[in-house]
């Protein structure tokens, strides 16, 4: 503490500690800021696992840098064989997590700022990760250094955890669980403010038709596109072989100008590629965005295609499945409930080869249907359609009390310190909530800020990230004391 003072003009306890964490958080801004430029410029997609790198390289080396930060800052750690790590403070045998994720999607096109250089522009720094979930997990950590720091008394012990694939399987959180107890109570600073009580249900899953009838006539050769289920893709790829090379890249013109979609033809041998340019956003909220590969199924739909074919049969079933919509209702599924809203879906990826074509779905479900309610459906319409499936994974719905202790607590601290009257949330996004007991999602998005994640140019406000930060240890030093 030095020789820090608590000002007199504070009136209640409550105020004089609120003040005493956030006076701590302002003398440790830079070093706070240094260290999520640090974890940004590590590049931590998914990759192929190896030894001690269960989630590939990248993530692996964000997990080393997040443990020799925490280290630094004189913390206990533990790193779990590259899956997941921790630092923690305090002792007792319950204990309050506030759980983040270091690895990232894949970055895409379309940046201004280069996604790994942790630039800083107009007092945000920009890269991947920075949103999320980097800079709230570094936030986290921060804020459990000033609880320290503080000298407050708490009755649990405090760990800021570190998980390394939260945007694939969550492989991390059950390695975890089946090694560590689960928190008694806490969080992950991983969607919004002021938090959230409700997330939906949330299906991963491939639909694939073999191409067994050969085509004639036009023909194509290759289809691909995207990066990530739950990112909208804002690029798809097709290869057209045809004798009327010239007719079909002004038939190319005409369907973009009668559409207004994004797409381009340019000449390749004696084929014509066809580029479907489209808009990222996050998969759970795919209206915000414009699927390139939809608006190449729609424009190879037009195609004079040998209807006999399997690929022009595969093309007119993910149309009719799909088409542009986002609510599921061209599949039957418009499900809707007061709690959470409209399901949503999101065609992530394709790609084709000789063999098959494929197409994986990202499908979000109200808080209040059940998984079967959803999936029986869907595979019927699928089936129907001549496409089957596989892959498919399912993360039930998280639905919390709105009166509950946990939600009561972060509430209030989240009004508290910005001296507003915001009410919980419900989103389509899924969060580690899903995975880890006892836990919700409470920021690090402000209320009427843009959705940055998963999108180019991906940044956190610095004067965000420190607010973050003192709200953080606050709501830490509440639910542990």
């Amino acid at each position: 503490m030095g020789g820090f003072k608590i000002p007199t003009a504070i009136q209640t306890p409550n105020e004089s500690i609120k003040q005493r964490l956030n006076h701590i958080v302002d003398q440790n801004r830079d070093e706070l800021i240094e260290s999520v430029q640090e974890l940004v410029r590590i590049r931590s997609v998914k990759g192929d696992p190896k030894s001690g790198a269960p989630f590939g390289e990248g993530p692996a080396k964000a997990l080393d840098k997040a443990i020799e930060i925490a280290r630094d800052l004189g913390f206990e750690t533990a790193n779990l064989d590259g899956y997941i790590g921790y630092a923690e403070y305090g002792s007792g045998e319950d204990y309050v997590a506030a759980l983040g994720h270091l690895d990232v999607v894949p970055e895409g096109d379309g940046w201004e700022h280069p996604p790994y250089a942790a630039e800083i522009h107009d007092d945000k720094i920009y890269g991947r990760g920075t949103t999320d979930d980097k800079g709230p997990a570094i936030a986290a950590l921060y804020a459990l250094k000033a609880l320290r720091d503080s000298g407050l008394p708490i009755s649990k012990k405090v760990r800021v955890i570190f998980g390394t694939d939260e945007e694939s399987d969550n492989a991390d959180v059950s390695y975890y669980l089946k090694r560590e107890k689960p928190p008694f109570t806490g969080f992950t600073p991983d969607a919004f403010y002021p938090l959230v009580y409700a997330e939906k249900g949330i299906i991963n899953f491939d639909i694939f038709r073999d191409l067994l009838e050969k085509q004639t006539g036009v023909e194509v050769r290759n289809i691909s596109g995207g990066v990530a289920a739950n990112m909208v893709p804002d690029l798809s790829v097709a290869e057209i072989a045809t004798s009327d090379i010239d007719g079909l890249i002004r038939f190319c013109i005409e369907f973009a100008d009668k559409t207004g979609y994004d797409i381009k033809a340019e000449k390749l041998d004696d084929s014509v590629v066809i580029k479907s340019i489209g808009v990222a956003a996050h998969g759970s909220t795919p209206e915000e965005g414009k699927n390139a590969i939809m608006q190449l199924m729609s424009f190879l739909g037009t195609l004079p295609l040998d209807d006999s074919s399997d690929i022009s049969k595969a093309i007119s079933s993910i149309n009719d499945m799909v088409d542009m919509k986002t609510d599921g209702s061209s599949m039957g599924l418009a499900l809707e409930d007061k709690p959470s809203g409209k399901l949503s879906l999101n065609l992530g990826l394709v790609n084709m080869t000789d063999e098959k074509i494929a197409f994986t779905i990202n499908l979000r479900y109200p808080v209040t249907f059940e998984f079967d309610e959803v999936v029986n459906p869907l595979k019927e319409i699928i089936k129907e359609h001549g496409f089957q499936v596989e892959s498919l994974k399912n993360h039930n719905p998280l639905y919390f009390p709105v009166n509950s202790p946990l939600v009561k607590t972060l509430l209030n601290v989240f009004n508290d310190h910005t001296g507003s009257e915001e009410k919980p949330l419900a989103i389509g996004g899924g969060t580690y909530a899903k995975e880890m007991p006892n836990i919700v999602a409470f920021g690090p998005i402000f209320p009427g800020e843009p959705m940055v994640e998963h999108k180019p140019n991906e940044y956190i406000k610095i004067d965000e990230l420190i607010l973050s930060t003192k709200i953080y240890a606050n709501a830490l030093y509440r639910l542990a004391k």
